[in-house]
């Protein structure tokens, strides 16, 4: 996250138009790119975005745009997306209610009509009808950490720092309603040579001290503690205290399916995925034995916890959040997870600490290369998942799709420094297509040199397929693996293995590149997979593992196959919606 002051604001000191101040906040906070698509109300503010050194991306349609936001904002710390009244907007709602649900900073700038038009409640296109032109912004309060209106030139610079601050520090996103009147309108300019302060406010030092204490006399009272990070860690940016408490302690350490990345799973004291009854033996028996469990950022979530399968006492858990932590059955409001990790790992006495040995599940080992010719049998998903922990390099960008990849990636063991993007919550099919193309976009806009792999369903790739143009348009560095099993599997397993319902047409997967412009584009290689032997000899490939742009793999799976986490999950899911 930037924090310094871009020279380029040291010629603004003279007032400066509204899009320009908040093109330069965003490129300040590391926006490089802003996602979403041209409508009248917002064609003005468009023009201005060159001038302040962001990328026009430009997406197929809102709902893939706001998607792509999301993923984009995952890498790069935050992103910005923008649509125009109404149509727009809505389109654009259930990607933002994700990144909402799950914690991701989005700055939402809606173009919208001029304040005079909405003084007199006029009859405009993109409204109900009804003069109400604030129905649309009500809508995204609720799916929003701050709203802002920016209707006073007087007020709107102050608007703008305040809601961009919140979207960072809430990790959540916020609402920018710019009428076309005030795009042009004047601000203080001078402004833009102090960045916005994105400092996290300190916890109470007495406070803090307090619960310190008390946390460090039960870890170091416990026999067998064990560390237990999940998605809040990585949301809310603790990972390096994180890191730094458990490469001091060594202390057995697990993560949660959304927790994946944010711990590095070569060290020795990584145990694995816990995820409740879904969990390997050797996981459920370390985590749910310890009489300590520290939890850092928990989400316990249907899914994330597989249908609410965690066996573990109130009693023996320490669970720390950015909004407060907890100590068995007592509760410490305000007291934040950072400032906490930090004096745990500085005054915690090792000399006192008991530290147990982890037992690494077969599947951290991974599956080794098949030879050529020495299996030629169809690809599995219990085979799939650990093969493709000694495909993936060191900081690669994983994302997984909403069913059995979502499901599948927690018996792949991560590289160091790979980050793990997932929709676990949210769960809105066909949102990975999009927050590849957005990850994929921050990586290069960060110079960050990591590949971008996503593993998708044939199933949700068939709402956001358009995505790939995005992606052959901007030249981005993607291997897209199109999991081609015939319908909606994790459905099937929650409902209606042979329903109608659950099946989809079956598409020319190959034709669909050409058609969204990868036909004869040097960039872009397409590939077709139905072994075991056929998928190992491709990811041991050097031009496929090496060469930069598009490459698109179908890869065949049974139709009925699913991961052992996926069936689990769904068997508990089935379980809940037909109680009473």
């Amino acid at each position: 996250m930037a924090s310094t002051v871009d020279i380029r604001t040291q010629n603004l000191k003279k007032p400066v138009t509204v899009a320009e101040y908040l093109f330069n906040r965003l490129h300040q906070m590391g926006v490089r790119s802003v996602h979403g698509l041209p409508g009248d109300y917002n064609l003005v503010a468009l023009d201005y975005l060159p001038s302040c050194n962001l990328n026009w991306v430009g997406s197929v349609n809102e709902l893939n745009a706001s998607y792509a936001a999301d993923g984009y904002a995952r890498v790069k710390g935050i992103s910005a997306l923008i649509t125009t009244f109404g149509v727009g907007e809505l389109s654009a709602i259930n990607g933002i209610a994700g990144a909402y649900s799950e914690m991701v900073p989005v700055v939402h700038i809606v173009g919208c009509p001029n304040t005079a038009s909405q003084k007199n409640g006029l009859m405009l296109h993109h409204t109900l009808g009804n003069g109400d032109f604030n129905v649309f912004a009500d809508m995204s309060a609720l799916v929003s950490c701050a709203v802002a209106k920016l209707n006073d030139p007087a007020e709107i610079a102050t608007q703008i720092d305040h809601t961009l601050r919140e979207c960072f520090l809430q990790s959540r996103p916020v609402y920018l309603m710019l009428p076309t009147d005030m795009i042009e309108a004047k601000v203080e300019g001078d402004r833009l040579t102090q960045p916005i302060d994105l400092r996290e406010p300190e916890n109470d030092a007495e406070k803090e001290d307090y619960v310190v204490e008390v946390m460090l006399r039960y870890i170091q009272a416990a026999k067998n503690p064990v560390v237990l990070a999940d998605a809040c860690a990585i949301r809310h940016r603790v990972v390096p205290e994180l890191e730094a408490f458990i490469n001091k302690t060594h202390l057995p350490t697990f993560v949660t399916p959304m927790g994946k990345g944010a711990v590095n799973e070569e060290l020795d004291m990584f145990g694995g995925v816990y995820v409740g009854n879904a969990s390997h033996p050797e996981v459920q028996e370390m985590v749910e034995s310890s009489d300590l469990v520290i939890t850092v950022g928990g989400l316990k979530s249907d899914f994330n916890t597989a249908g609410f399968s965690y066996r573990m006492s109130q009693l023996n858990t320490i669970d720390l959040h950015s909004y407060s932590c907890g100590v068995r059955y007592s509760e410490y409001p305000g007291v934040k997870m950072r400032g906490v990790l930090k004096k745990l790992t500085e005054r915690i006495d090792l000399n006192n600490l008991s530290v147990q040995k982890v037992t690494q599940s077969k599947y951290l080992k991974g599956i080794e290369p098949t030879a050529n010719g020495a299996d030629d049998g169809v690809i599995t998903q219990e085979w799939l998942w650990p093969r493709v922990s000694t495909f993936l390099k060191r900081n690669d960008i994983v994302v997984t799709e909403t069913g059995t990849a979502n499901f599948g990636i927690w018996d792949t063991k991560f590289p160091a420094g790979v980050s793990g993007l997932n929709q676990t919550l949210w769960g809105s099919i066909g949102w990975a297509v999009g927050a590849c193309q957005g990850a994929a976009l921050a990586n290069k806009d960060g110079e960050m040199n990591r590949r971008t792999v996503l593993f998708e369903g044939d199933g949700s790739f068939q709402l956001t397929a358009q995505e790939v143009t995005t992606m052959i348009r901007h030249n981005l560095d993607i291997i897209l693996f199109v999991i081609c099993n015939d319908g909606y599997t994790i459905e099937r397993f929650i409902h209606g293995m042979d329903a109608e319902y659950n099946d989809i047409v079956k598409w020319d997967y190959q034709g669909t590149v050409d058609v969204f412009g990868g036909a004869n584009n040097p960039n872009v290689k397409k590939y077709v997979v139905k072994t075991k032997n056929e998928l190992s000899t491709l990811m041991k490939d050097e031009d496929f593992n090496n060469r930069k742009g598009l490459r698109f793999v179908e890869l065949y799976m049974p139709r009925d196959d699913a991961p052992r986490s996926l069936i689990s999950t769904a068997n508990a899911a089935a379980a809940r919606n037909a109680s009473k």
